[in-house]
């Protein structure tokens, strides 16, 4: 491995013909270079799609009241329902099959003029009424302060968590908002909290424009009654949560006098099935990728063994003498795959180092430039990934070699003493 005389030889044989050499191992650094673009940029993809859950359970599912189509019990078609404290009770005792369960409601922030006013300052938020549990489900990363308690819930404090943006709007830069006063749709509520969305784009404006604030102090401040608007639900952990959404529906129909058949009536969205499905497209452009990336590898390497084939053939006479003074056919055979290993690691390697430079450039152009990547984020490949496709690399270097290296060793010593 270490002979000097034998690396002399293989940089004599790759540097006579540099032209050739270039081209040839173009062929393996473009198949690679692309590989490592193609990967690099499918996970950009997919980093931007999922960091947009944040770090929302994925075994959830989301349930809300819309009209029914079917007559039932009476009732015409058409009829407006809406979901109950009573309905939460019944969850709970009917559907074991629950981790958490979070009522949630609503009271404006969409199409509304200014809902909160603090001194001078106003403006239009999402006023979001909440149980504990949903922060459970979807995680807030909290600044200062805290989330909604228990004890908020059953004394209805009239306490307020905040986003980021609703503290630039409302307060000044370098005012501390916590145990601050609010005032939303004419009832002062205490800050409590402030947090940022997890989320990036459109999606993370929206979460900082929220206020939440407890389930029964909203319900009883703005004369809801019992209603729920909605309900956020996670199965446990064993537990698939088509089976918690399933069971949740049929009781409510049975509850709201909905007929079994009416689909339309309950409003539903599993998380979980998008996100299958997500990861299931996410599988196929990653697999595409490798078929794309490796055939066009494959056929780097393929020239790289034609090269090879035509070096031996140069080198006829020269192998000959080698034999005729008592080269064995392994020192010839190896002597060829490792021209042929050499030239396709190095093109390889240089391949993989630009074509990761070349990912990094883009992410701090993407970073710097404060541009709107919500569907691309931090393009690039696992370490793994790389050391495998340079293996890979590795591995067909030396299998292009070995054919031109058995037609070395298959002419006779004589024969190719002979050779013009």
């Amino acid at each position: 491995m270490f002979d000097l005389d034998r690396w002399q030889e293989i940089y004599h044989v790759l540097s006579k013909n540099k032209l050739r050499t270039f081209l040839t191992a173009f062929g393996v650094f473009w198949g690679i270079f692309m590989l490592v673009i193609m990967l690099g940029s499918g996970n950009g993809l997919q980093r931007g799609v999922t960091q947009n859950f944040g770090d929302m359970a994925t075994n959830s599912v989301f349930i809300w009241t819309q009209q029914t189509t079917i007559p039932y019990k009476g009732f015409p078609r058409g009829r407006r329902y809406n979901f109950d404290n009573e309905d939460v009770v019944a969850i709970q005792h009917s559907v074991p099959e629950i981790k958490y369960l979070a009522p949630r409601m609503q009271a404006g922030g969409y199409m509304e003029t200014n809902n909160v006013i603090r001194g001078l300052k106003s403006g239009i938020f999402n006023i979001m009424g909440d149980y504990p549990a949903f922060n459970k489900i979807d995680p807030l990363n909290f600044i200062k302060g805290r989330f909604i308690n228990d004890l908020d819930i059953k004394d209805k404090r009239k306490i307020a968590v905040v986003g980021t943006r609703v503290v630039e709007i409302l307060f000044k830069k370098d005012e501390n908002p916590i145990s601050q006063y609010i005032q939303i749709r004419g009832v002062y509520f205490q800050v409590v909290g402030i947090f940022k969305s997890k989320r990036n784009g459109e999606q993370a404006d929206q979460e900082n424009n929220n206020i939440y604030i407890p389930f029964t102090t909203l319900q009883q401040t703005y004369n809801y009654g019992n209603a729920v608007g909605f309900f956020s639900i996670t199965s446990q952990d064993d537990i698939p949560v088509s089976v918690v959404e399933e069971k949740t529906i049929r009781l409510l129909k049975q509850r709201h006098s909905v007929a079994p058949a009416d689909d339309a009536a309950v409003g539903h969205f599993n998380l979980k099935k998008e996100y299958d499905q997500m990861q299931g497209l996410f599988f196929g452009i990653r697999f595409l990728v490798w078929i794309v990336g490796t055939g066009t590898l494959l056929a780097g390497v393929i020239g790289v063994s034609n090269i090879m084939l035509v070096v031996v053939r140069e080198r006829t006479r020269e192998i000959g003498i080698q034999r005729a003074l008592g080269a064995t056919p392994w020192k010839v055979i190896s002597q060829i795959i490792m021209e042929s290993v050499v030239l396709t690691t190095f093109a390889g390697y240089f391949g993989l180092v630009i074509g990761v430079g070349l990912l990094e450039l883009i992410n701090f152009l993407l970073d710097s430039s404060g541009a709107n990547t919500e569907m691309f984020v931090h393009p690039g490949i696992d370490f793994s990934v790389a050391v495998t496709a340079l293996s890979i690399l590795v591995f067909c270097g030396a299998l292009a070699g070995m054919i031109p290296a058995r037609r070395a060793v298959s002419v006779k010593p004589i024969d190719a003493l002979r050779y013009e």
